[in-house]
């Protein structure tokens, strides 16, 4: 019975027309920044630190190098917006059109309905990610040639070179923390979702709490509490490129996002569980 309504609602999902507005979004962005890549900045940028450390630049200035700086922007900015656009859909968007009441007059509880949902968007966070990873190989693919990965993110003091198999599998191995990311941004746009309120309400309110969080995050005399924000923990993604991985806070911020998920979850649900439907 779960397979059938689970089935349902990814055909509802990947119906809409504004599902794939962000797999729009990432391949317009990528191309634009690869054309920053190829032409200036970036691209010398790399080459001026890794010729500053030794090492022949155009051994690592690739692929997987420059795919894999294209993804921490995008990772800030475009995937959590389009994560919380559809989570603020699955259960508001409902609501407005009239349809909820339909649907709940089917043998199906509110908490299935909703489990059904969350899973439903879990699927797309999935697919979000691996198409926002697979396209920004594949383009970056075309104007640069393969070789190894350099990996260099300075506030986490990764500094990393590796060889074009490991970091190829890497690369898809990050992208399993990215729909970890991507899931509990569109958990907390879910949860507004099942209060009594318009979609856009639901995206802005979810955004509004994750930019909160960057911005008091990055105050100097908030430095000490950086564990209690969520940037803090959707970092982890990068991280396992780091010789060796730091497994421990990887560990850690894993059990803090699965727990934030979670109670996202029970919020939504109980008072989805106590609102009026009929009126």
């Amino acid at each position: 019975m779960f397979y059938h309504h689970l089935r349902n609602e990814l055909w509802k999902l990947f119906g809409k027309k504004r599902t794939y507005i962000g797999f729009g979004a990432f391949v317009l962005a990528q191309n634009a920044m690869l054309l920053m890549f190829r032409l200036r900045g970036p691209q010398h940028e790399i080459q001026r630190v890794l010729a500053g450390n030794g090492y022949l630049a155009g051994d690592y200035v690739s692929a997987l190098t420059v795919a894999l700086f294209m993804l921490l922007p995008q990772c800030v900015l475009l995937m959590p917006l389009y994560a919380a656009l559809v989570g603020g859909d699955l259960v508001a968007k409902e609501a407005e059109d009239g349809t909820l009441r339909m649907v709940l007059s089917r043998p199906i509880s509110r908490i299935q309905l909703l489990l059904t949902k969350w899973v439903a968007g879990i699927v797309f966070a999935a697919v979000l990610v691996v198409a926002l990873g697979a396209t920004a190989l594949c383009f970056a693919r075309i104007w640069f040639p393969w070789g190894g990965m350099f990996a260099y993110y300075p506030p986490g003091q990764v500094f990393n070179l590796l060889e074009a198999s490991e970091g190829l599998r890497l690369y898809a191995f990050s992208h399993l923390f990215m729909t970890l990311n991507a899931s509990v941004i569109l958990g907390l746009a879910f949860m507004f979702s099942c209060f009594n309120m318009k979609p856009a309400a639901a995206t802005i309110l979810a955004l509004s709490f994750l930019f909160a969080n960057v911005v008091m995050e990055s105050l100097p005399f908030l430095e000490r509490y950086q564990q209690w924000f969520l940037p803090y923990h959707f970092r982890i993604w990068f991280y396992i490129y780091a010789n060796p991985p730091p497994w421990e806070r990887i560990a850690e911020s894993l059990c803090v996002l699965f727990a934030f998920s979670v109670t996202t979850f029970i919020i939504g649900a109980s008072a989805f569980q106590v609102r009026d439907i009929k009126s």
